[in-house]
Parts: structure tokens; C-alpha cells; sequence
């Protein structure tokens, strides 16, 4: 019975003890018997008094209490470093030399702080050769620092109070910062010239720390950066150190989504809280210079915290920066999954929504700080149209990809395509695929939204591919067919013209730009305005035209009816030929408006068909 009841757990501290108690056989005096039992986190040492008062002020004064009582054994609480790291303290106080290295001299400055060995109570005492060691070894060589840093990770908050961890930061910084400088020295040389410059192609030697500082704990490695940054360590340098910290602490994370299924992850069974705290720390640490990382890993930063639920102002922040250099993202950054809510979208829309909002912010604000007027910051040849051009192709696509979601909303979908201004599309093929795209997808939409989502299409600046398949599309509404095939006409009807060089008064780029849409989106907003309002005004004189020859149809088409029903002779046909030839479109009369079919009085036909056609609709 007594054996069912026996408790297996004490026997790992028994077996401590009974092995301290071995080592401390083998290099105390053996002649002399023990006066004092001193027990330390498990482990029991059969020591002497005199030894140890005489180097440790602790110890002294808890026999100094108890000198009546004669004190026989001592119990010390949450002695730093434990068993291993005190042994090596009492054998300091029996005069036992031992080899004091990076890997043990934290626990010793802490041990000798707290068990008091200092000067005050023996000359070159545990603490001061402790010291000694850190400021002449260890702060002379990165890699010792950085194992320095990685003992006191058990000792917080005492080797904070020491001030080891920040020596040991200033020092690595220091020795980083004078790494890169020796390395940006051995890549200078000469040119041709004769002038000094620096190899870029050079590998630079000055970040072989990067590595070592990954092995760091993620609130030391925080402070090591920001020490390195105020040391005027490269941008570049700070940035392949976090993508090479982000990569060993966040890989375990990246079976949290299945690309293959996209499937959804409940993240509240999920321990994301030292991942959270990672992606918190390394997005506050991201350097404000651009490029300094590469896009790809910033919209990595984003999905884990997106996945994470990181806070709001992280995440923000994130979205700012990859706004700044949105144009040499590439698609597959920004099909972020959407980890939260079953009945929402494949893709995180609202994410991808807030960066092209905080892009054309800062384009708006970059144009606005120009010297030059808005209209002349948007030409074609600025860095801002350029950027935009790049963005809204890649907002095409990424409209294209996520079309196919039954669960997309057509509101966001449209607020999406209409982010961008509108001068930042040269050519609409692309909207006019995802457009197409989302209506195969979403056939239950009425005639009215279907109405909306083609009205984003500029008809003019489709290509002739994309024309001929929209002119066939019967996804489109009826309204926005009869515009692709009118200006199909107008483009058929402008290359015959430039062909038989009939309208050479006309300026050049005026057909020019209704064949082409792209030359007329590189337009500047205000001169693509005033060319609308030109072609408006012509267009309103030639409907007028077209009414006054139509009243003069009808007055004679009267005349003829009433000739008709006077005579039935010869006379009449006679009549009746010569109404017809002076009624004739086509013959060579010499009214104003009555001649042979020219390109304002086909623009006027195909302008009221087009509004008849509407307005039925």
C-alpha cells in the first residue's frame, strides 16, 4: 500500500542534489568537515562559513543574524543563473580558478550582484572581474556581444539594471556601423576618368552580423536596431536584417493558408501571440526610406498582419508604404486571402481599396507641391502619369482575378475600378475584360446595374480587337453596343479619310484621336476638355442643318402629294422628276449642307441615331 501512495516527482530534485553535492566533493577541503548547507533552486552544497563571508557580503550578513542560533544551513531564493552559475561563485571564494567566458559571464555579473561581491567587502572580486571581462573582451568582438545578449535573456530584468544588455547593444551597433564603413572603403576605386567612385557591383562584406542577430529574442533584437539606425547603419542593411529575422520567426506560420484550397482558418484556436508580437515589432522597425525592402516582403507583412489581427495602426502604416511604391508591385502581392467572415470574398478587397486610396492621395499631393499647374503634372512624360499608368494595368488585372467571386458585391467591385482618376486608363481593354469577366460571373444582375458597371467603360479608347468583341458581346446592355459600334464607325470612317487625304484642313490629331483611345487619354485633362466642347458645338450646328433640310422634305413631300392627287399625265411625271431632282442628297447642288456626304454631316446621322437608340432604350 505504502508503495501505491509513493509520489515519483522529488526524485529529479534528489538526483540534483545528490549530484551537487558530488561536484562540491571534488574541490572542497576534504580534511575539514561542513559547518554550512547552502541550498540554491534545488541544488544542496555542503560548503564552509569562512570561504564564503569572506567574498560575499550576502552571506555574511545572514550568519551575522543568526550567530546565536549558529546557523547550520541557508536557503538563497531565485539566486540568478541557478546551481551551475553558484558553484562557480563558491569555487571563486575557495581560490579555484575557472575559465570565465561569454557564455557564463552574464550569470556571474549577476550572481556576484547578488550575492554582493564587490570591492567593499574583498579586493578583485567576483563582480569586478566580471565587469572587467565584458568591457575588455566581450565589447570588442560582435559575436561574443551578441551570445552575451542571448544569456540575458533568463536575467531580465537584473541584467538590464546592470547595464549589460546596453552595453552590449552599443557595442554591437558600434562595430556594425564601423563593419560597413571599412566595407564601403575596400569598394571605392578609380574610374577611367580618373575620379573616385564607389563599386555597386561589389558584394558588400559589412553585413555578415545579419545572420548572428537572428538568434536574438524579438524585444533584445528590437533595441539592437533601433541603436543600429541612430548609429547610421545603411537602410538596406536594417532591411535584410528584418526580412532575414521575419523569415526564421514567421515560417512556422505559413501553413496557416493553403494556397492550393484557399481555404479559411479559424484564427482564434490558433497561439498567434509571440507571431503577433514579431510582425508588430518588425513593421515598427521598417526603415521610412523607400526601397530599402523589397515590396513583396512589405505585402508579406501585410498578410501575416492581416492573419494575426495585428493592430490597426500597423496595419495602416503598412498600407501607406506599399502605396508609395505601388507601381512595381506585381499581381500576386495583391491577392491578399481573406481569413475572417465565411460569407465574405475570396480576396481581401477592402485592404488592396485603402492602398489605391492612399496612392492616388499621394499622387494628388505630389501634383499639388509641383511648381507647374495640375493639368501639366499629369502629361505623359511626368514620373506621376507614369506610375499611373502602371497601377491602373495593375488594377485591371487584379479586377480580372477577382470577377469570378460570387460573393463579390458589385459595389465593390466598382469602387475598386473607379479609384483611380479617370485619365490614368490610356486604353480600357483591360477594364473591359474584367467588366466582362464579372458579368459572366454575376448573370443574375438587372438591367440597371448592368447599365452602371458599363458606364466606368470609355467605348473610345477600346482597341479594335476589343471593340469587335464588344460589338458581338451580348453580355451588354443594348445602350452601350449601340456606342461600340458607333465608334467603330467612326474609326472605319476616319482611316478611309486619312487614306484618300479628303479633310486635309482638319487638324492631324483630331482623328487621330478618335481613332485612338490611348492618344487621346495622354491628353492633359483641360485640352481633352476644350476638344469635347469644340466637337459639341459642331455637332449642335450640324443637328440644326439636319432639322432644316428635314422641314424642307416635308413641305415637299406635301407638294408632291397634292400634285399627285391634280394630275395623272405626263405632266405629273414630269413634275414629279424634277421635285425628285431637286430634293436629291446626292447631287451636286449648291446649298450650304446639301452636298456630297462629308464627315460632319455622317457624325450628325450617327449622333441622332445614337440618341435615338438611348432614348428608346
Amino acid at each position: 500500500m505504502d508503495n501505491k501512495h509513493q509520489h515519483p516527482q522529488p526524485q529529479p530534485q534528489l538526483s540534483l542534489a545528490k549530484s551537487s553535492r558530488q561536484r562540491c566533493n571534488e574541490w572542497i577541503f576534504r580534511d575539514v568537515p561542513s559547518d554550512i548547507t547552502i541550498d540554491v533552486n534545488g541544488g544542496t552544497f555542503a560548503l564552509h562559513k569562512f570561504p564564503l563571508v569572506s567574498r560575499s557580503g550576502r552571506i555574511r550578513k545572514l550568519v551575522a543574524e543568526h550567530r546565536d542560533s549558529d546557523i547550520s544551513r541557508i536557503e538563497l531564493l531565485n539566486l540568478p543563473g541557478g546551481a551551475e552559475t553558484f558553484e562557480l561563485a563558491a569555487k571563486f571564494c575557495y581560490g579555484i580558478n575557472f575559465e570565465i567566458t561569454s557564455a557564463n559571464v552574464a550569470q556571474l555579473c549577476c550572481v556576484s550582484d547578488y550575492l554582493e561581491m564587490t570591492e567593499d567587502f574583498s579586493k578583485d572580486n567576483l563582480g569586478s572581474r566580471a565587469e572587467e571581462y565584458i568591457d575588455c573582451i566581450v565589447c570588442k568582438n560582435l559575436e561574443m556581444c551578441v551570445e552575451v545578449l542571448q544569456q540575458c535573456e533568463s536575467l531580465l530584468p537584473l541584467a538590464d539594471e546592470l547595464k549589460i544588455v546596453s552595453r552590449c547593444i552599443d557595442a554591437v551597433a558600434s562595430k556594425a556601423c564601423a563593419e560597413q564603413i571599412a566595407s564601403s572603403f575596400s569598394r571605392l576605386e578609380y574610374s577611367s576618368s580618373g575620379r573616385l567612385h564607389m563599386n555597386r557591383h561589389t558584394k558588400c562584406e559589412g553585413d555578415w552580423w545579419i545572420e548572428d542577430l537572428s538568434v536574438l529574442r524579438f524585444d533584445l533584437y528590437q533595441r539592437v536596431m533601433t541603436a543600429m539606425k541612430c548609429r547610421g547603419v545603411r537602410p538596406e542593411s536594417i532591411g535584410a536584417s528584418l526580412m532575414n529575422y521575419a523569415q526564421k520567426e514567421l515560417t512556422k506560420k505559413s501553413s496557416l493558408w493553403n494556397p492550393t484550397t484557399q481555404a479559411k482558418v479559424d484564427l482564434v484556436s490558433v497561439p498567434s501571440g509571440h507571431e503577433r508580437q514579431v510582425v508588430e515589432t518588425i513593421i515598427g522597425l521598417l526603415p521610412v526610406e523607400k526601397l530599402a525592402v523589397p515590396i513583396n516582403f512589405l505585402f508579406g507583412l501585410l498578410r501575416s498582419a492581416v492573419m494575426l489581427d495585428c493592430t490597426v495602426a500597423c496595419r495602416l502604416d503598412l498600407e501607406r508604404r506599399i502605396a508609395s511604391q505601388l507601381d512595381i508591385a506585381a499581381l500576386d502581392d495583391l491577392l491578399i486571402p481573406s481569413f475572417r467572415h465565411a460569407g465574405d470574398t475570396l480576396f481581401d478587397v477592402d485592404t488592396v481599396h485603402r492602398i489605391l486610396v492612399n496612392f492616388a492621395q499621394q499622387d494628388d499631393s505630389e501634383d499639388e507641391m509641383d511648381d507647374a499647374s495640375v493639368f501639366e503634372s499629369d502629361s505623359p512624360h511626368s514620373p506621376s502619369q507614369t506610375a499611373l499608368l502602371k497601377v491602373a494595368k495593375l488594377v485591371d488585372n487584379y479586377l480580372a482575378e477577382i470577377a469570378p467571386d460570387a460573393n463579390l458585391k458589385l459595389a465593390k467591385f466598382m469602387v475598386i475600378a473607379e479609384t483611380l482618376p479617370s485619365h490614368a486608363r490610356t486604353v480600357h481593354d483591360g477594364l473591359y475584360r474584367a467588366i466582362d469577366i464579372y458579368l459572366k460571373a454575376h448573370q443574375n444582375l438587372s438591367d440597371s446595374d448592368k447599365k452602371r458597371l458599363c458606364k466606368m467603360i470609355d467605348f473610345q479608347k477600346l482597341s479594335q480587337e476589343a471593340g469587335a468583341h464588344a460589338a458581338q458581346n451580348e453580355r451588354l446592355p443594348l445602350q452601350s453596343i449601340v456606342q461600340v459600334l458607333y465608334f467603330e464607325q467612326l474609326r472605319l470612317r476616319n482611316a478611309l479619310s486619312c487614306s484618300y487625304g479628303d479633310e486635309e484642313h482638319k487638324p492631324v490629331h483630331q482623328s487621330w484621336r478618335i481613332s485612338s483611345g490611348a492618344l487621346s487619354a495622354a491628353m492633359s485633362p483641360r485640352d481633352n476638355y476644350a476638344s469635347l466642347r469644340r466637337e459639341n458645338r459642331e455637332l449642335k450646328l450640324e443637328l440644326a442643318r439636319l432639322r432644316m433640310r428635314l422641314n424642307d422634305l416635308e413641305k415637299e413631300h406635301v407638294c408632291m402629294k397634292r400634285d399627285m392627287v391634280k394630275s395623272h399625265s405626263r405632266k405629273f411625271m414630269s413634275s414629279f422628276s424634277r421635285k425628285i431632282g431637286k430634293l436629291s442628297f446626292f447631287g451636286h447642288s449648291s446649298s450650304r449642307g446639301s452636298s456630297s456626304p462629308s464627315k460632319n454631316s455622317y457624325r450628325t446621322d450617327s449622333k441622332v441615331i445614337e440618341r435615338t437608340c438611348a432614348s428608346t432604350d
